[in-house]
């Protein structure tokens, strides 16, 4: 069901058996990209950090975010494996398969190639397997609405979702399941649409008994905003 896709530069760090070179006195990461079936092809990339992850995050438009898993290394958190499914480049296909609201099915089938597809094959392929507390979902925008809707669906896979300026197309359900990820939302004073979205969902999960950090700061909607946010994140969801 998958399509080999790994670069020259790839292979000549994986080992002999094709797993990704996990040693501790690696200088740091690499990338691992894979293309899958779904969607008519659909490719995932991989941070892979220097020492064997203790911990793992999920994440949707991973061809940009995936790279952010080096900052993690950079800020001396503790060792996280990125798993970022890539995002469809236009705009509105994206939202529609990232938010159950729009076409249930597209939502459904992206779900399930995100949460079990790609969970089975990041086993497989690097022999990692995570409890709950240690595996999180991370989005921005759009994406940050998937992170929502996958957590709340699948709380015994992702133990904290992390959600950068959510927009407004999927919104608290009247109903909170139960049981739920801790939460961490942030968004900028410059970004007062996606602000509002946030509030409302950080007044939501208190609301549902959730652990909730919301923090408002100054910035506007974009990827420098996001990427400064990201290790403050990661570190909240698994300390050090």
């Amino acid at each position: 069901m998958r399509q080999e896709a790994h670069n020259s530069a790839n292979r000549r760090q994986n080992g002999s058996d094709g797993a990704p070179n996990l040693s501790p006195d690696a200088i740091s990461g690499e990338f691992v990209t894979e293309t899958f079936a779904y969607g008519g092809g659909r490719q995932v990339t991989v941070y892979v950090p220097p020492s064997r992850p203790e911990a793992i995050v999920f994440t949707g438009d991973g061809q940009r975010i995936s790279k952010w898993g080096r900052l993690l290394e950079k800020a001396d958190i503790t060792s996280t494996m990125t798993v970022g499914v890539h995002g469809l480049t236009d705009e509105m296909p994206r939202i529609h398969e990232y938010s159950p609201r729009f076409e249930p099915e597209r939502f459904a089938a992206h779900e399930k190639f995100f949460v079990e597809d790609v969970h089975r094959w990041t086993k497989s392929r690097f022999g990692i397997e995570l409890p709950a507390e240690r595996a999180a979902i991370f989005g921005v925008s759009a994406g940050a609405e998937l992170a929502l809707a996958l957590g709340l669906r699948h709380p015994q896979v992702y133990g904290a979702i992390l959600c950068a300026s959510p927009g407004a197309g999927y919104k608290p359900p009247a109903v909170m399941p139960r049981p739920l990820p801790r939460s961490y939302l942030v968004a900028g004073t410059e970004e007062p649409f996606f602000l509002e979205n946030a509030r409302v969902w950080a007044e939501a999960l208190r609301g549902a008994g959730v652990d909730v950090v919301m923090h408002e700061r100054a910035g506007s909607h974009g990827g420098a905003f996001w990427r400064e946010e990201f290790p403050l994140m990661v570190r909240w969801a698994f300390g050090r």
